[in-house]
């Protein structure tokens, strides 16, 4: 046996052993998602508006808080109507996020979707896992 053929059975058994091992991951590892996630908005007033689209990819439903950040992760204090929400499994919903410039000629924010786990019984909720998913947005005043 050459050492190109071992090379080959090696390589081979690797990518088999990969295929398999894909399949029997779970079929609801889908990731939380919004759409857009960059933007670049141009604005003549004191603020700027989005239009995000969050979107639930799992069966159930889930709660969502749709928060505004900036480049740091310290909160903006943003208008997002509306902020929190049911969506239902394999749904999407738009969401409107007004931003103040605060005197700037540009601003730079993130807009994250983040699901909330359901209260369990008694109040105690069943997962303390909170999904985020954040896009990058540019706002600049025309003036």
């Amino acid at each position: 046996m050459n050492k190109n053929s071992i090379f080959s059975g090696i390589t081979l058994a690797s990518f088999l052993g990969c295929a398999f091992a894909l399949t029997l991951l779970p079929h609801e590892a889908a990731a939380q998602a919004m759409s857009p996630m960059r933007g670049q908005v141009q604005s003549f007033t004191d603020s700027f508006a989005l239009k995000v689209f969050p979107s639930n990819p799992y069966d159930h439903r889930i709660r969502v808080e749709v928060k505004v950040y900036d480049q740091d992760f310290n909160p903006v204090e943003a208008k997002v109507m509306p902020a929190e929400f049911t969506l239902g499994g394999r749904n999407s919903r738009p969401v409107t996020v007004m931003v103040p410039f605060d005197g700037a000629n540009q601003r730079k924010v993130r807009v994250c979707t983040e699901s909330v786990p359901f209260p369990g019984i008694g109040g105690k909720t069943t997962t303390t896992i909170k999904a985020q998913i954040c896009g990058k947005f540019l706002g600049e005043r025309l003036n």
